[in-house]
């Protein structure tokens, strides 16, 4: 029962997890991307767990009630950009989770309302709507944010539908605006108001009205075709109620002085940050700079990008002095071929300047300059060349950042440089600069940015620079990384894409409060002085910035596209010390090895035995093209004493019998009592055609048996393997053969031999085998021995 029972709970669990997934799977937010397929209805098709489904870019003329039935979870419907002449707002009914719906772009003309009350986001811009189309049913949709409209005609009594609704954004998308109720916009609540504005739109209403209405507003193509009041009746224009302190226009082509008459109107709203983007203007100027009234205003920022000049008759000067005579906080004049800039001769309250991307030259800063409350000055995108009389310029200042990058800058060493202690962030990339540079740099400075440049090294000599944080020198030509002994407080280092080789031990030591180091890029050379550079990763994760993929082997050649982390360099290879050591620990060991060999197993023996052979292998070296001549026997037996009964009275005369023509090697007959036992052995080998070994345990106890088969076996090197027979008379194990004796074992191992049979039947079989593997022709060693016999006898005549 108990096993059964713990089989329906593991059911149980199974069912619960099978169930718990669906439910996932199905909540599993899907997007559907129907766009830009032509289609003229909606697809029935539908996946039911579609959340987000994209129809735009299509020709849909119409929405049925059922087309979205089906994505009950839709959340996001794009439906812009289609030909939809009606829509009934019900058609979503069943979409209760719907919070995003686009139907700006289309030629809308009428909307029957439903009131959508999850519905966060609604765009019926740029559509063809007589009135705006707005009812009671928006005011219930407690939880829109965004609200996009058209309408050819704007009335109070439309937007007063929505008035109690708090909006974060309401966006007006204009096709045509042929009538509008002053006092309409004002009525909407939202903290955002954009509109684009059609062809001859009554711009100062909507402006005066739209800066009466929200926080931030923008308003978008502005071009000559709008209409402008004269500049007297601008004047006399009261506002009251402004609420705007963001204003954004963009799109504009317009006349100098209308451009002019719009910075005079805002000057003196509550509008504290006012940018102008994508500005066309030109013509000719009538106005004198000295009529601009600076007087209460509370504007703190103007920005001016990307302005394009028609021809136009003015003297520059004045339009120059007209902005630099403003009492403000921040001024921006980017992108707008600005050739020049005049300042007041007065202290000016500017703290940031900006006059990126314009063709400014050195005749900038010859001109004296009052600004003691300057924090930030951008001139990046110039055509500067003189870094010194950049400092000149900047040391009355309170400068904290400087960028001067995509400069022509240069700095010659014999040029003096003097910059503010408050100087904390400089951006000197994209310039002429070379190792001189680090000469002209403030002693404050935290954040240095010299990137881009041709820098080869940074001098050793530079000891100013005790405050820097950050460094980038990325794409010069640097050959090593630079040490930090005159940067102690460096933490963040970026040398990617120089010419570095392998860093010195120099950065590796005085480098180690570096917490962020980016040196891809660059032709290592993958040797034993990487070895530590590499490893500096594997110590400090997260430090080496595009690590591993951007650190990759130039050189050796065979080593080239080899990533660092896969680059193996053993510590042993490296360390000099170290190998040395190892050496030394190595002899040592060999030493201690050959001492325990010596008095434990016998190695002085062996080493005997191998000078014996040494000298016995020399004469035989000596001899060897005289082997075939100096043979005189047929076959050499070795044996034990104790076997001298079987080999006399059965293997000799057995080989005998024939014609008795076998010439025979017996070592009490053959020996000369001159020399040693074992040069006996050797010269009865080197005598005999072949040698008989008789194989005994009483052979193995034989010690100068050992000493002649120990000999036997060194011509199993050379050429005459085959030279020797073993006869195995008595069985002899293995482990019963002396471990001093190796040859006798790897005979005995590989070597095959014939075994004296115990049944006498066999014993045809054994000596027909024994004189297969003997083989001589005996004529041929007769006529080889009488050679022998008659040369000797010659040379003792």
């Amino acid at each position: 029962m108990r096993h059964l029972r713990s089989i329906y709970e593991l059911c149980g669990i199974v069912m619960s997890v099978h169930v718990w997934a669906s439910e996932l799977l199905e909540e599993r937010e899907l997007t559907t991307n129907y766009s830009n397929l032509f289609l003229t209805k909606v697809p029935a098709d539908l996946t039911p767990t579609t959340t987000t489904l994209d129809l735009s870019y299509n020709l849909l003329f119409g929405l049925q009630s059922s087309d979205f039935r089906s994505v009950s979870k839709l959340k996001v419907l794009i439906l812009c950009h289609n030909q939809i002449r009606e829509l009934d707002i019900k058609t979503f009914e069943f979409n209760k989770d719907l919070k995003y719906l686009d139907l700006s772009h289309n030629i809308l003309k009428t909307v029957t309302w439903y009131s959508l009350a999850g519905l966060r986001h609604l765009d019926l811009s740029f559509n063809n709507f007589d009135t705006m189309p707005i009812s009671e049913e928006i005011s219930s949709m407690s939880h829109l944010e965004v609200l996009g409209l058209s309408g050819a005609k704007i009335q109070k009594s439309d937007f007063q539908k929505i008035a109690s609704l708090h909006l974060n954004t309401v966006f007006l998308g204009l096709r045509t605006l042929s009538h509008y109720e002053e006092g309409s916009l004002p009525i909407l609540n939202t903290t955002k108001l954009h509109i684009v504005l059609p062809v001859n739109a009554n711009f100062w209403v909507l402006l005066r009205d739209g800066i009466k209405t929200s926080k931030i507003l923008e308003m978008t193509n502005i071009d000559g075709k709008s209409q402008f009041p004269s500049y007297e009746t601008q004047n006399n224009l009261p506002l009251e109620n402004s609420k705007t302190s963001t204003l954004l226009l963009s799109n504009i082509d317009l006349l100098w002085d209308d451009l002019l008459f719009i910075f005079q109107f805002v000057w003196h709203t509550s509008v504290e940050y006012f940018q102008i983007e994508h500005v066309t203007c030109g013509g000719m100027v009538y106005l004198d700079r000295n009529s601009f009234d600076y007087s209460n205003t509370v504007m703190r920022t103007i920005k001016l990008e990307h302005i394009h000049f028609r021809f136009f008759h003015i003297p520059q000067d004045s339009v120059y002095l007209l902005f630099t005579k403003m009492d403000i906080e921040n001024l921006t004049i980017s992108d707008a071929q600005m050739p020049h800039m005049l300042f007041p001769t007065y202290p000016t309250r500017f703290q940031y300047l900006n006059f990126a991307d314009n063709i400014l030259t050195d005749e900038l800063f010859k001109s004296p300059i009052q600004l003691p409350h300057l924090k930030t000055l951008i001139l990046k995108g110039n055509k500067l060349e003189t870094l010194s009389l950049v400092s000149c310029f900047a040391k009355n200042t309170s400068l904290q950042i400087l960028d001067l990058s995509q400069n022509l800058l240069q700095h010659e060493n014999n040029e003096n440089c003097f910059w503010p202690e408050t100087l904390i962030t400089m951006n000197l990339s994209s310039n002429k600069f070379v190792d001189s540079v680090f000469r002209c740099l403030p002693t404050s400075v935290q954040i240095l940015d010299l990137n881009n440049n041709q820098i080869q090294t940074v001098p050793k000599e530079i000891i100013h620079l005790q405050s820097l944080q950050e460094l980038n020198l990325a794409f010069n030509v640097l050959t090593d990384l630079p040490g930090c002994s005159h940067f102690k407080r460096l933490s963040v280092l970026n040398i990617e894409m120089n010419l570095i080789l392998s860093p010195s031990p120099d950065f590796l030591q005085s480098c180690q409060g570096v917490k962020t180091l980016n040196a891809g890029g660059n032709p290592f050379r993958c040797t034993c002085e990487l070895r530590n550079f590499i490893q500096l990763e594997k110590y400090s994760k997260g430090m080496m910035v595009g690590w591993s993929d951007s650190y990759i082997c130039e050189y050796p050649l065979n080593l080239k596209g080899t990533r660092l982390k896969d680059v193996y360099l053993p510590e042993l290879s490296c360390n000099t010390a170290l190998l040395i050591v190892t050496i030394v620990a190595v002899m040592l060991v060999l030493g201690t090895a050959v001492v325990f060999c010596c008095r434990y197993f016998d190695l002085l023996w062996y080493v005997r035995m191998l000078g014996q052979w040494t000298q016995m292998w020399r004469r035989v070296g000596k001899t060897t093209q005289q082997l075939k001549r100096n043979v005189q026997f047929h076959l050499f037996i070795s044996y034990s004493e104790h076997d001298s009964a079987w080999v006399k009275h059965e293997l000799i005369p057995t080989l005998e019998k024939e014609d008795g023509s076998v010439l025979i090697c017996l070592p009490e007959g053959n020996f000369d009592p001159g020399k040693t036992v074992m040069e006996n052995i050797l010269n009865c080998i080197e005598k005999s055609c072949k040698s008989i070994l008789v194989l005994s345990p009483n052979f193995v106890q034989s010690e100068w048996c050992h000493y002649e088969l120990y000999f036997a076996h060194y011509p199993l090197l050379d050429e005459i393997s085959h030279h020797i027979i073993l006869i195995l008379l008595e069985p002899i194990p293995l482990y019963c053969i002396p471990t001093r004796y190796p040859k006798l074992k790897a005979l005995m191992e590989k070597k095959a031999y014939l075994e004296w049979p115990k049944d006498r039947r066999k014993c045809g079989l054994f000596w027909a085998n024994l004189r297969a593997n003997i083989n001589v022709n005996l004529l041929e060693t007769r006529d080889t021995c009488e050679l022998q016999t008659f040369t000797e006898l010659d040379e003792e005549s």
